[in-house]
């Protein structure tokens, strides 16, 4: 059920981007699942404290430059000013195996402003699951696409997509590390008529523009992103400082004023 979210002094809106978090988190093809047991018990000693084991890259996650980048920021690098700012939420519907190309964005609304966090919505999250075609046959940023993002200094750029590429340009299909989902080629050329080689013939090119640039990535928006899509809000999402950590999973918040009074004090 979306659920908006009111303070009650400010009148501020705060919307959820992120999808809920615990074991039985989807992970990607190839990637152990999340492990949690109970190391403390309420019946036992009246307290409650989880053991958990994870790969970083499960549920709405933050991607560092160092993912992909050697010798790029880790998390604990990364300015945090880059965490909270406007942005603008660009409702771009995609089918599967589709691609989001740079016009794709340019035409998008709300449009994006210099400086932005870019959230991209192609309608994916409804598909949150461990799904074949969750994985297999989202749709992904193209290298124009990359590049165009890159041209707009964006702070952040998130996606509602398991992975910021198509997955046949990542190691699900014919690419380095893969292919973790070995149905994946023929299944693409089936329903499509295309070669991946051809049509995707570079690693995580999307990806890796972006992180070059410096620009760190939150794949897997989730939770009730729909009601902010092709608007213009507030955004945050805040990492662990992580040495040497190459993404986390983040809680990522858009906030909105519907009065147009809401601002933040100088502190003075």
């Amino acid at each position: 059920m979306a659920n908006i979210t009111t303070d009650p002094y400010s009148g501020l809106q705060f919307v959820e981007l992120s999808h809920e978090w615990d074991q039985r988190a989807p992970s990607y093809p190839g990637q152990a699942d999340v492990r949690m047991v109970r190391g403390v018990k309420h019946a036992q000693h009246g307290v409650l404290a989880w053991r958990t084991t994870t790969v970083m890259h499960t549920g709405t996650h933050m991607n560092a430059p160092i993912h992909l980048i050697q010798k790029g920021a880790d998390l604990a690098d990364i300015s945090p000013d880059r965490f909270f700012g406007n942005g603008a939420v660009l409702d771009v519907p995609k089918q599967n195996w589709e691609v989001i190309t740079a016009a794709d964005l340019e035409k998008a609304g709300p449009g994006v402003k210099d400086g932005d966090i870019v959230v991209i919505v192609t309608g994916w999250h409804h598909k949150y699951s461990d799904g074949l075609e969750y994985y297999g046959e989202a749709p992904g940023l193209s290298k124009d696409a990359a590049e165009w993002l890159v041209k707009k200094n964006p702070k952040m750029v998130a996606v509602d997509t398991p992975h910021v590429d198509h997955p046949l340009a990542t190691s699900m299909g014919p690419h380095r590390g893969g292919p973790q989902m070995k149905r994946l080629a023929g299944e693409y050329t089936k329903a499509t008529g295309l070669d991946p080689k051809v049509e995707h013939p570079e690693w995580n090119i999307a990806h890796r523009i972006l992180l070059s640039a410096g620009i760190p990535t939150i794949e897997q928006v989730g939770g009730d992103v729909d009601i902010v899509k092709g608007k213009r809000v507030t955004l945050a999402a805040t990492p662990w400082k992580f040495a040497h950590g190459d993404a986390c999973q983040v809680r990522m918040v858009a906030m909105f004023d519907p009065s147009g009074t809401c601002r933040i004090e100088p502190g003075n």
